[in-house]
């Protein structure tokens, strides 16, 4: 079954497909429109912001905090009880050098604050934090697949793959349109560490 959305599809195949080419049209947006450039960085509210432009056509939840607890495998994302708590830390912790950037990214990551759709956008915010206090992006086309979802899976526990893979594959072409749409075209490729049970509360 297909997520609820306003696009009126039933399919998950067809609803993928068509979220895919929305979210992709509006994530060139966000670049060619410097749209990205008003946005504090490193805050929630950036956030917030990126999943709303890029799903609002698709989803009514975009944007909003999730209503329902996500896990992938054995891993439970933050309950909901605790999501405003973990976002509120997020905000407070310091984006100054890589290592702290990565940092903030893998607990975002942990926080899961969306439905769907919490991989696109939150590479979009950590590709923003690095370009504004560090003057680098990551290079998405240069991070392997496997070794990413492997590194995320076990970064709450120890982030050293995670930063060692990313930090492989910065390039300081911040202002690269190409830099920018390889990283939301191989968004999907990563997608699949995005796929959860849920429990309606």
């Amino acid at each position: 079954m297909a997520l609820e959305n306003k696009l009126g599809l039933t399919s998950s195949a067809d609803l993928a497909r068509e979220e895919e080419r929305i979210s992709k049209k509006k994530a060139a947006e966000l670049f060619e429109k410097g749209i990205l450039d008003s946005l504090p960085v490193g805050k929630f509210s950036t956030l917030q912001a990126i999943h709303k432009y890029l799903f609002e056509d698709i989803y009514d939840f975009a944007g909003e905090l999730r209503t329902v607890n996500i896990a992938k495998g054995n891993f439970r994302f933050a309950p909901l009880m605790y999501l405003q708590a973990a976002l509120d830390n997020i905000d407070k912790m310091p984006q100054s050098n890589f290592d702290e950037i990565i940092e903030k990214y893998v607990e975002m990551n942990i926080a899961h604050p969306f439905r769907e759709g919490n991989g696109r956008s939150t590479r979009i915010w950590l590709d923003h934090i690095l370009k504004n206090k560090i003057g680098k992006v990551v290079d998405w086309s240069k991070v392997n697949k496997e070794d990413y979802l492997l590194a995320m899976e076990r970064s709450p526990i120890k982030d050293i793959e995670i930063k060692h893979l990313l930090k492989a594959a910065l390039t300081d072409e911040v202002d690269s349109r190409d830099v920018y749409m390889k990283g939301i075209d191989h968004s999907y490729y990563y997608e699949g560490y995005t796929t959860f049970k849920t429990e309606e509360l």
